[in-house]
């Protein structure tokens, strides 16, 4: 059957994320900019895929607000039922007043859903020229039916369990379990109910067949002419399920590129990407080649007098042991002193903003953050090349 590939005049770079509330993570940012630098390269269109048609609250729900300088875990409700696709989660005047609350002035949606709260956020990566492409637009979708309704037909499901099978010999990573979760479910577009299909059980009338994770890459490239695709590495590794079923459904396999890490770090930082392990371990130590003034180190190696006895001597000893420790728990403020001097800043403080909760940032900010701050997104953009895997870049 004709498919919209015909219509589309440049060969796509995609990427996308499931919508999330404030745009969180800030890697999705990361990944709609690196999409955007490799489609300037190679003169392409950049889209960035809303996976509007996921349904997994928890994901899209949780995020992180500002109080006073302090990041604080958050959540958003939605009053809608279990199941209900992201795209139609209401983004109501109440859910509006939260996010002020939690991070200051929000751009407000054209409509009244989550997938609107992440266009009007997303206005601008729009700007610069990245597309957003929703893959519940009726004028899109419903056109495709038939042709899902011809996959399903193939019983790709076994195809998926025996590559499954594989890569789980080959020891590879499998971070979505094809024998274990659906791949087809139903999709009402009238309410965003999203439901299980077991195997041959029809569609119900009017509702759409939604390919479950695993299939989500083929239905991609029918509804877009993709030529190369930004992945993380979680998506990388599901991505290995489709390999047998390009050729089977009669399409091309896109080009994977890996999405870049981004950090961002505070003005006056003057940390290289090479010490960013030892940052995250605290390993101030490894900061400074001087360590010959350290408080412990002063603390000479005194042997107990014989005359003394063995009890007394026991006692010496011990003494001595505590009040090593004691100096030891100086020598640590004392590496930290000499780290911040080769840093530029505190670095137990820079740790914390780069590793907030202990995880990369980009997991765990809001993007909403990065979206504010178009200097950062042009700098950002700029050091997307297509060959750098990791970016650490100074706030403006």
């Amino acid at each position: 059957m004709p498919t919209p590939n015909a219509a589309e005049p440049k060969p796509v770079i995609a990427t996308g994320q499931q919508i999330g509330a404030g745009w969180t993570p800030a890697l999705s940012v990361a990944k709609a900019l690196a999409a955007l630098a490799e489609a300037r390269r190679s003169h392409s269109e950049a889209v960035y895929w809303l996976a509007d048609e996921d349904h997994d609250r928890a994901e899209v729900a949780g995020t992180m607000g500002l109080r006073e300088g302090r990041l604080l875990r958050h959540r958003f409700r939605f009053a809608a039922p279990e199941g209900t696709a992201t795209g139609w989660l209401p983004w109501t005047k109440d859910h509006q007043r939260e996010a002020e609350d939690l991070w200051g002035d929000v751009p407000a949606p054209a409509e009244g859903t989550l997938r609107g709260h992440a266009l009007a956020l997303g206005a601008p990566l729009w700007k610069l020229g990245l597309r957003p492409f929703s893959p519940t637009d009726p004028a899109i979708r419903e056109p495709i039916q038939p042709e899902l309704e011809r996959w399903r037909s193939l019983d790709l499901e076994s195809t998926l369990a025996v590559q499954a099978d594989r890569l789980e010999r080959e020891g590879a990573p499998m971070p979505l379990d094809p024998r274990q979760q659906a791949a087809w479910f139903s999709l009402d577009p009238a309410t965003g109910l999203r439901r299980r299909l077991t195997p041959g059980e029809p569609c119900p009338k009017g509702h759409w067949l939604s390919p479950g994770a695993a299939l989500r890459p083929l239905m991609q490239s029918l509804l877009l002419p993709v030529q190369t695709v930004i992945l993380g590495p979680s998506e990388r590794a599901y991505w290995r399920l489709t390999e047998p079923l390009w050729e089977f459904v009669g399409l091309a396999s896109p080009r994977i590129m890996a999405r870049p890490s981004v950090w961002v770090a505070p003005k006056g930082s003057q940390l290289v990407r090479e010490q960013l392990e030892d940052l995250r371990q605290g390993r101030w130590q490894a900061f400074s080649n001087s360590e010959s003034s350290l408080p412990s180190h002063r603390l000479p190696a005194v042997p107990a007098d014989p005359d003394w006895g063995l009890s007394l001597g026991h006692r010496f000893r011990k003494e001595l042991e505590r009040s090593r420790k004691k100096l030891e728990t100086l020598d640590r403020r004392r590496l930290r002193d000499l780290a911040a001097a080769v840093l530029g800043l505190d670095p137990e403080h820079l740790r914390q903003f780069l590793f907030p909760f202990g995880k990369p940032q980009e997991r765990v900010l809001p993007g909403l953050f990065w979206l504010r701050e178009e200097a950062l997104l042009q700098r950002i953009l700029a050091g997307m090349d297509g060959r750098t895997d990791l970016l650490l870049l100074e706030e403006p």
